[in-house]
Formats: structure tokens, C-alpha cells, sequence
């Protein structure tokens, strides 16, 4: 079912450019001051980062999955986070062989706005969904996902190093819940809002709320791996961030809700 009426383009409050410098933005400079800065009490602001990517991702699902991609949501999201992970861990290993660590993010980034190109082309091109904005929503969403993923994986080990995130996450397991968390942040937005009455604000704080769930999870995480403070740290910033947004996707449903009935139309010839 559309956002935006069937077969549209959801409407928008925020343009797509503006979420993406927020998520882009905000996303590397928390993974970098959280990674390079090498103070585990500050590790919490990779997960801000993470959230703020967590948003770009949804927001982007929104717009692609408006054009009537209703049981593809859930795919997407776990397609996002495989794009992620994949050019997460090649940009950090990539910065740990030329012993640039610095580069690890912003490699992994473009990698996979790359792969998330070729996807779009590809679903576009070769399958026919022949969507306006695949190409650019495929790209954002992989953006999405390996900032998430980076993000969250930084929170964690308190580091950028690939040797660290792989000793601290991948062996300790914890890119499992990393892994999934990431992905429902980006697609159960606008799974739990979609329908003819679905509105960007109301997707979108949606999608702060669930990338703060990761954000407790991962400072749990990271309790047994860098530092209790940093750990607790990390899990109070992200309930509050949780209980501020989550409200207000309470208040902004109350709002929808008793805002009337939203017509899909008759239903195509042959349908019944």
C-alpha cells in the first residue's frame, strides 16, 4: 500500500537531500570522534551517529517502498545491513593494511553507495520494477547501513581498528544483534506506518526510536568489552533518546489516528 497514493512517490516534509547530510554528517562524526578520539566515555557518540543513520535508511525505504513494494520492506532492510557489513569490514581492513585507520569509514561508505548503485541498476534494468528512485534509494539505504553498522560496531569496541572491531564484536558474537538491530532499524519504520494515511514525521521519529534500542543493546555490549561507565553511558543516553522519541511517535499516532479515514481507491478490475 502507497504513502503517497498508488504507485507515488511518498510525500515528503523533509526533502531526501536534507535527511541524507543529517545522516551522512552526523554518522562519520560520531564514528570518528568516537574512534579516534581513544576516550571510552565518548564511545557513546558513534551510536548517536548510528541513529541518525538509522534514519537516512528508513527515510529512504519510505520513498522506495511507496511505490507499492509493501511485502519487500522486511528484505530491504536486511539487504541494507548486507551491503553493510560487507563494505563496513572491507573499508576498516582496508585502513588497517595501509595502516590508515582513518580512512576505514569513508572507504566503506562509498564502497557501498557503489553496490548500492549496481543493486538499484539491476532491480531497475534487468528485473523492470522500473521505480524513479531506485537507484538513489538503494544507494541510501546501503549508506544507511554501513554507517549503522560502523556506528554501532565503534559504540562497542570503543575503536576503528579492524582488529579490534573484529576481536571486540565479530568473535564476542555481537555482530549478530548489531547485525539485526541495524537492519530493523532501517525497515520497521515504515513496516509499522505504512498505509494510506503514512506521514514522514511520524515514520521518522519512528525510526530514532528503534536506533536507540540498538544503541542500549550495544552499550550493553560494550560493558563486557571496553568499560562499565562507557557501556552505562551509552545505555542512559540511549533510553533517553528512546523515551523522548518513542512519545512522540505515541503522540503523533493519537494524532493520525483522529485525523479521519484516508481513502485508497476502488479497487483495479479484477481484483475482487
Amino acid at each position: 500500500m502507497s504513502a503517497g497514493g498508488p504507485g507515488g512517490e511518498a510525500v515528503s516534509a523533509e526533502t531526501a537531500n536534507q535527511v541524507d547530510i543529517k545522516g551522512i554528517g552526523v554518522g562519520l562524526v560520531g564514528i570518528y570522534i568516537a574512534g579516534i578520539s581513544g576516550i571510552p566515555y565518548l564511545a557513546f557518540l558513534a551510536g548517536i551517529g548510528a541513529i541518525f543513520a538509522t534514519k537516512m535508511g528508513a527515510d529512504a525505504v519510505r520513498r522506495v517502498c511507496s511505490y507499492g513494494i509493501g511485502t519487500g520492506v522486511p528484505s530491504i532492510g536486511m539487504l541494507a545491513l548486507g551491503m553493510g557489513i560487507i563494505s563496513a569490514m572491507f573499508g576498516l581492513a582496508l585502513g588497517k593494511m595501509y595502516n590508515a585507520v582513518f580512512i576505514g569509514p569513508i572507504v566503506g561508505l562509498v564502497l557501498a553507495l557503489v553496490i548500492g548503485f549496481v543493486v538499484g541498476t539491476l532491480a531497475n534494468k534487468i528485473i523492470k520494477l522500473n521505480i524513479p528512485v531506485m537507484e538513489r534509494c538503494l544507494m541510501e539505504i546501503a549508506g544507511a547501513g554501513v554507517l549503522a553498522l560502523t556506528g554501532l560496531s565503534v559504540m562497542i569496541a570503543g575503536s576503528m581498528d579492524f582488529v579490534v572491531i573484529s576481536e571486540k564484536v565479530i568473535t564476542t558474537g555481537y555482530i549478530a544483534p548489531v547485525f539485526i538491530l541495524g537492519a530493523l532499524g532501517i525497515l520497521h519504520p515504515f513496516n509499522a506506518s505504512l498505509g494510506p494515511d503514512e506521514t514522514q514525521d511520524r515514520t521518522l521519529v519512528h525510526a530514532y526510536s528503534c536506533g536507540a534500542i540498538a544503541m542500549v543493546i550495544g552499550g550493553l555490549c560494550s560493558i563486557a568489552v571496553i568499560d562499565s561507565i562507557a557501556g552505562m553511558i551509552s545505555i542512559v543516553v540511549g533510553l533517553v533518546i528512546w523515551y523522548v522519541t518513542f512519545m512522540g511517535f505515541v503522540k503523533l499516532v493519537k494524532r493520525d489516528a483522529g485525523a479521519g479515514y484516508v481513502g485508497t481507491g476502488l479497487l483495479p478490475p479484477g481484483a475482487m
